[in-house]
């Protein structure tokens, strides 16, 4: 079951104070009158209905880091994460894995797409092909039976061969 939120919770202990049962929160709530039940024990043992504090592994690199991997990422858009993070170290001079530098640069809002060339089409390729539709133009359907079109050849225009990933910002 999903935690409340800070304004669910103000809200449910406003509806309490107003003289409503436990029972009847929880269902105007939708959810579990054990949730709401333990909202108010709370209050009453803290005078607090924040969030405790929860364990969980601390962040190998500071927000500081988290900056530079970001500009150094923005500076070289196709540098990769496991090549930035062999040049970055963490917190204590620990090394960083390339999944944290993905998340860090995921949560900066970066995220990593195969770059798309076109193929580049020069006047003359234009003119060429323009020439071919024309020439073409008359065939009947049992001169177009002997031809077959394929489109499943891939062509490497350039150094994007599907393996190179460009860091580009979320639309």
């Amino acid at each position: 079951m999903p935690r409340l939120s800070e304004v669910d919770r103000h809200r449910a202990l406003g509806l309490l104070q107003a003289g409503l049962l436990i029972s009847e929160v929880s269902l105007r709530m939708n959810v579990n009158r054990t949730k709401i039940f333990r909202l108010r024990q709370r209050l009453h043992e803290t005078d607090t209905v924040s969030d405790r504090p929860r364990s969980g592994r601390p962040r190998c690199t500071s927000q500081g880091q988290d900056r530079n991997l970001v500009r150094n990422h923005m500076n070289n858009r196709f540098l990769s994460a496991s090549a930035s993070s062999r040049q970055t170290r963490g917190r204590n001079n620990q090394r960083i894995s390339a999944n944290t530098v993905r998340r860090r640069l995921n949560t900066s809002g970066l995220r990593a797409r195969r770059p798309y060339i076109d193929p580049i089409l020069t006047q003359h390729h234009r003119h060429q092909r323009k020439l071919w539709a024309q020439e073409h133009a008359a065939w009947d359907r049992i001169q177009w039976r002997s031809v077959v079109f394929s489109d499943e050849s891939r062509f490497c225009i350039d150094h994007a061969d599907g393996r190179v990933r460009v860091r580009e910002k979320k639309r």
